[in-house]
């Protein structure tokens, strides 16, 4: 395993493609569409996906003329991969002092952007439940500062939830935490 992991972290792109195909593994991406995420030539970003395939981190499907790329779930790192994708964009912190200071939380959804594991640099959260407005806001202002990124969020109860689920499911939704078991499932809708 110290080889895995001395050839993991060789370069920011390696890193970028990690976070970005970690974060939600249920996504896949393709080759070009990374390149215009990251700005990079597709030569860099084929060499990056290559090294990570060699190491058995991700997995490659073609699809047509195109070859997707998603986190392999099955790999022995893969666990710890994901937890260190979420701590490094400080999604544990926010679930934590959700949980710890607004109220009657339900469930915390990650929507858009960040559930297709794209590090934008906004968050967006629904947060289901009855929440506490004011300890929202400063959590939010506090938390912003910590991790360096804007969070968006979207306080509403369980009826507001339900009559939301229609346009909620035509959008990228990762449950990051439920209270029906205490953590994120990982799910998406």
């Amino acid at each position: 395993m110290n080889t895995i992991f001395s050839g993991l972290i060789t370069s920011k792109m390696r890193i970028k493609i990690l976070m970005r195909l970690f974060l939600n593994p249920d996504q896949n991406t393709y080759l070009r569409q990374l390149a215009r995420e990251f700005n990079a030539s597709p030569s860099q970003i084929q060499g990056e996906l290559q090294q990570l395939s060699n190491a058995g981190l991700i997995t490659k499907t073609k699809d047509g003329r195109q070859i997707n790329y998603q986190a392999e779930e099955k790999h022995p790192l893969f666990p710890e991969l994901h937890s260190m994708v979420k701590k490094a964009l400080g999604m544990d912190q926010i679930i934590d002092s959700i949980i710890a200071r607004l109220g009657q939380l339900e469930e915390a959804w990650l929507i858009d952007d960040y559930a297709e594991g794209k590090d934008t640099g906004i968050i967006d959260l629904v947060l289901v439940g009855i929440i506490d407005q004011s300890n929202l806001a400063d959590l939010t202002a506090k938390t912003e500062r910590y991790i360096e990124r804007k969070i968006r969020t979207l306080a509403i109860t369980r009826n507001e939830f339900d009559a939301m689920r229609p346009m909620l499911e035509k959008r990228t939704c990762l449950l990051l935490w439920s209270s029906t078991n205490n953590q994120g499932q990982g799910e998406n809708r």
